[in-house]
């Protein structure tokens, strides 16, 4: 039997962090076997065959082998190390309109085709209790392809030593700067996949993603109290090479309060930063509630983009089909049907894609053999499109699929998910140095922090990693016990400035979860730093009587 489970890794403020870890667990040297295309095929096709006879009048088959090493470190130690491997097949079929799935890691002809002849009994069996057929948007079969993520280091053949130390070298670097404690962890995944369905494709993919979040917290002990900052980095869809950071790499924080990253990250200079950044917090002043214009940096603004746009318009959401983790969508079809609701204000773009390098949605294909593409989901403010898979299309007037179907094993049915959501970058020069400059009472905000959203992707609250205080044009101290609320339509009206290009960098969530049973994505947002006018912020060290 294979395992999927969740590895619980005890965050340094001493809550936990669910990591889902799915397969069994190999050795290192285990991640570097392939499996070989034809056989691969070979099993597609018997898939294929037996759904075919067994009269479905569609079958798709993913082939997958999912392969992460995870490594967890706190201060000088190693925690944990581990390397899982899962591979298997799922079938999906549609028979007499419904649909059926049904999967199997017995990796033979025999296996896989008992696998597709199960999932037409199934797709049988659910077309007895009625409802509309399933409708597919058309896709043309594309033969055998395969796709790769673009990188120049591969993560597996990096020994595990080396990437240890990089970690012990980062906590050591952050308790020397003032951190109490350190704990630092590198999450890698390999996902090699394999499509075929009766359209007359077989896409063979090999995905590549990297990640290396930090906690930093210092204590004080005369009080008690303490503080943390976590790393500023952003997951990334791309090889090793994220770690040799070069210049061009970093960029400077308004007002020069940090360093931040694009394109390579420099871990142990980050964490030296959060060290002694964790500690000033401890002396930070509190904030004084009011309405502030916040000055908001990719690496915060990224999850305000996934929680308040980016589920906000994944179709299943918004009619009601999908309502798992936070509920369903106030971004209804009559709002989007009347081509004038304002979602923001003129200067909000927000695109879709799957196609930027280095992000976690890059891919050549989704799990339905669709291409990766770009379409527009909000323009100058107004709603204009959703997130929609093949079956889905036709209820947005659309004739084919915008490539969002995904699955996280091959034990899964795909379903509708993110790609990656993105505000576009301004299109007047301007800098975040320069637009600090036009507020007279404002927040400076990078880092992802806690929030809250309620079931109707509407009404929420952020907070962040680090604040600062922006008074008549110039960027001063710290605060903390900073956090704003709004509501999505009010908050993206109230964007008043977006710097340029040379700015626009990606943030991304490498777990993300959607569903019940509950699957798990990655997925990018990308914007430059971008201005909010009167936004209402609340002192979240106050209490109540």
């Amino acid at each position: 039997m294979e395992r999927r489970s969740f590895l619980k890794i005890s965050a340094a403020t001493g809550g936990a962090m669910l990591v889902p870890v799915f397969g069994n667990a190999i050795a290192a040297e285990e991640l570097l076997k392939p499996m070989e295309v034809r056989f691969k095929k070979s099993l597609a096709d018997a898939a294929l065959n037996a759904a075919s006879k067994a009269g479905a009048s569609y079958c798709d088959v993913r082939i997958g082998r999912y392969m992460n090493q995870f490594i967890t470190t706190r201060e000088l130690n190693v925690e944990n190390i581990v390397n899982t491997e899962s591979s298997g097949v799922g079938v999906r079929v549609i028979a007499n309109g419904a649909y059926g799935f049904a999967a199997t890691n017995d990796m033979s002809a025999d296996g896989v085709a008992g696998a597709a002849r199960l999932a037409v009994s199934i797709a049988k069996a659910n077309a007895k209790l009625g409802g509309e057929p399933v409708r597919l948007a058309p896709v043309s079969g594309v033969g055998e392809v395969a796709w790769a993520t673009p990188f120049k280091k591969d993560w597996r053949m990096v020994a595990i030593k080396e990437k240890a130390e990089l970690l012990i070298a980062a906590n050591k670097a952050g308790m020397d700067a003032g951190a109490s404690f350190m704990q630092a962890m590198l999450f890698q995944v390999n996902q090699q996949k394999y499509f075929a369905s009766t359209d007359g494709s077989y896409i063979d993919q090999d995905i590549h993603r990297l990640w290396a979040p930090f906690t930093a917290t210092a204590v004080d002990k005369a009080s008690n109290r303490f503080r943390t900052r976590d790393g500023l980095s952003s997951p990334a869809s791309m090889g090793y090479e994220f770690f040799d950071a070069r210049p061009e790499h970093k960029l400077r924080a308004a007002g020069g309060v940090t360093t931040l990253y694009r394109g390579g990250y420099d871990l142990v200079e980050d964490a030296r930063a959060a060290g002694r950044q964790a500690r000033e917090k401890l002396g930070a002043k509190s904030v004084e509630p009011g309405k502030y214009d916040l000055v908001l940096s990719p690496e915060h603004l990224f999850l305000t983009i996934h929680e308040s746009v980016g589920h906000a318009t994944e179709l299943d959401r918004v009619l009601g089909y999908e309502a798992n983790y936070a509920g369903t969508s106030f971004a209804t079809l009559d709002k989007w049907q009347s081509k004038k609701f304002k979602y923001g204000s003129e200067l909000v773009n927000v695109v879709a894609d799957k196609t930027t390098p280095g992000s976690l949605g890059h891919v050549g294909y989704d799990d339905e053999g669709v291409a990766a593409k770009r379409w527009d989901l909000i323009k100058d403010g107004i709603l204009v499109n959703y997130q929609a898979t093949r079956d889905q299309a036709h209820i947005i007037g659309e004739t084919a699929s915008h490539g969002c179907s995904y699955a996280d094993s091959w034990s899964s049915v795909q379903f509708q998910r993110m790609p990656n959501v993105s505000l576009a970058a301004g299109k007047k020069p301007l800098t975040p140095d320069e637009m600090v400059k036009d507020v007279k009472k404002g927040i400076y905000i990078l880092g992802r922090g806690s929030f809250s959203i309620d079931q109707q992707r509407y009404n929420f609250q952020f907070g962040g990693q680090l604040y600062y205080e922006i008074k008549d044009g110039k960027i001063g101290a710290p605060l903390e016990d900073v956090a704003y609320q709004s509501n999505t339509q009010e908050f993206w009206n109230a964007c008043s400035a977006l710097c340029d290009e040379r700015d626009w960098r990606m943030g991304g969530s490498f777990f993300d979860g959607k569903g019940q049973p509950s699957q798990v994505s990655a997925v990018s947002h990308g914007s430059s730093t971008t201005r909010f006018n009167a936004i209402n912020v609340i002192n979240t060290a106050r209490k109540i009587g």
